[in-house]
C-alpha cells in the first residue's frame, strides 16, 4: 500500500516515530509517498529528519504552543488567542493538505497527531481514508489515569486531542505497557515506535548527564546548577534557532543543535538523563536503562512525566533540580516488561496495519466522538 504522512512537527517525537514508521513499513513492502510537517517560527525542521526519510517533504503551517515571557513553560490560553488569531493562514493549510492527499494517490493517510488533519476531515473530508498515531491518543482509554491537574486544562487536552483525529478510521495509542483496545474509540493499543537504532546501541554508563530542553530558557537553569557543582558534567540538547553545532560554556558543560545520531550516542553513554518529558525521549530512556528527571512544560507532559514515574522510569520536578535525579540513580531499576513489549513492536504494528483501503473507509470516528465523555477525566 502507499502511505502519505502528515506530522505535527512541535519538538522531536513525531518525527522520530515516523522515521521508525517508514522504516518499518518498507521492510514488509509498502511504500511512503510523502510527509507533510507543520511549522512555526520558533522551530526549525532537523537536518535529521529530512536525510532519514529520503522522501518529498512539504512544510505547512500549524498550530503551535506559545511559551511564557521567559520561554519556559508553555501557555495554554495565549496559545489559544495566538491561534485564533491565525485561523485564515490555517484555513490556507488545510486546503494545502487536502490537495496534497488527493494529488498524492495514497491508499492511506498516517496522521501524527496534527490537529489539522483533523480539521480537514471535518471541514471538507477527503475520500482517502486516514489512521491517527500518538501516545496522547492514550488520554481517551477509560483505564488512563490521569496526574492531579487543572480539570479545565484537561478537558481542553482531551477535547483538542479528539479533534486530531476526527473522521479518523482507526486510532493508534502508543503505550509503555498493554492495555486493552476500546472500540469506542477505534482504538488500538501499540508499543512506542522506537527506531533499530535505539534497540541496536551497545549501552554504556558514563560519567555524564544527558539531556533535552524543548523550550531552551531552561538552559539558565542548567548553567546556575553547573555554576554551583563544577565537578558534574553535562551535554544538553537543544533547538534553538540560529544555534551552533555546539555552545561551550565550559569543559564540563555543553549544549549541542539538536542532532538525532549524537544524541543517541550521548543517551547510550549517559549515567542519567534529563528532559522536558516528551514521551519519545522518555521511551529511549526507559529502553536503554536510564533514570530520567522529567520536568513538564504543559499539560500533556505532565501527562507523560506522571505516566512514565508510575512505571519507574524517573523522578517528576517544576525545575531542571538536576540533584534529585543524581540522588535516584542508586533507586533505579530498569523495567525489564517495559523492554520485552517495545521488542515485540514490528509484530504488532504490522498485525494493526493488516487493513484494507475500502474497510477503512467504512469506519470513520464521526461528531458523537468529539463530545463522549471519558469516564476516568470526569469521575
Amino acid at each position: 500500500m502507499k502511505f502519505l504522512f502528515i506530522i505535527q512537527g512541535e519538538g522531536r517525537g513525531h518525527l522520530t516515530q515516523s522515521i521508525a514508521l517508514k522504516d518499518m513499513l518498507a521492510r514488509n513492502g509498502h511504500e511512503v509517498v510523502g510527509a507533510l510537517v507543520g511549522k512555526s517560527k520558533r522551530r526549525e525542521l532537523p537536518d535529521f529528519f529530512s536525510k532519514n526519510m529520503n522522501i518529498p517533504i512539504y512544510r505547512f503551517n500549524s498550530p503551535n504552543f506559545i511559551s511564557n515571557c521567559k520561554n519556559r513553560k508553555d501557555n495554554i490560553w495565549e496559545s489559544i488567542f495566538y491561534n485564533f488569531l491565525k485561523a485564515a493562514l490555517y484555513f490556507r493549510s488545510i486546503a494545502f493538505i487536502r490537495k496534497m492527499i488527493r494529488k498524492s494517490d495514497a491508499d492511506v493517510v498516517v496522521n501524527f497527531y496534527e490537529l489539522l488533519t483533523g480539521l480537514s476531515y471535518i471541514c471538507l473530508p477527503p475520500k482517502t481514508p486516514y489512521v491517527s498515531i500518538a501516545h496522547q491518543y492514550l488520554f481517551l482509554h477509560p483505564n488512563y489515569k490521569f496526574p492531579t491537574q487543572n480539570i479545565t486544562e484537561l478537558k481542553m487536552l482531551e477535547f483538542f486531542t479528539r479533534f486530531t483525529c476526527f473522521g479518523a478510521s482507526r486510532v493508534f495509542a502508543l503505550s509503555l505497557i498493554k492495555h486493552e483496545n476500546d472500540d469506542l474509540s477505534n482504538m488500538v493499543i501499540v508499543p512506542p515506535l522506537l527506531r533499530k537504532e535505539i534497540l541496536d546501541i551497545q549501552v554504556s554508563r558514563g560519567n555524564y548527564l544527558h539531556g533535552y530542553i524543548l523550550n531552551d530558557a531552561y538552559a539558565d537553569d542548567i548553567i546556575a546548577f553547573q555554576k554551583k557543582h563544577p565537578d558534574v558534567n553535562m551535554h544538553f540538547f537543544w533547538d534553538r534557532k540560529g544555534a551552533g553545532e555546539e555552545t561551550v560554556i565550559n569543559e564540563h558543560l555543553t549544549f549541542h543543535r539538536l542532532n538525532d545520531k549524537k544524541f543517541v550516542e550521548y543517551m547510550a553513554g549517559c549515567k542519567a538523563y534529563a528532559t522536558t518529558a516528551g514521551f519519545e525521549s522518555v521511551c529511549e530512556a526507559m529502553y536503554m536503562g536510564k533514570p530520567t528527571l522529567m520536568v513538564p512544560t504543559h499539560i500533556e507532559q505532565a501527562c507523560n512525566a506522571h505516566e512514565a514515574s508510575l512505571t519507574g522510569a524517573g523522578v517528576v520536578a517544576n525545575y531542571f533540580d538536576i540533584e534529585l535525579v543524581l540522588n535516584y540513580i542508586p533507586e533505579y531499576k530498569k523495567n525489564n516488561e517495559y523492554c520485552n513489549w517495545v521488542e515485540q513492536s514490528e509484530k504488532y504494528w504490522m498485525k494493526a496495519f493488516d487493513f484494507k483501503k475500502d474497510e477503512l473507509a467504512k469506519n470513520r470516528l464521526n461528531y458523537k466522538f468529539l463530545f463522549r465523555r471519558n469516564r476516568q477525566l470526569h469521575a
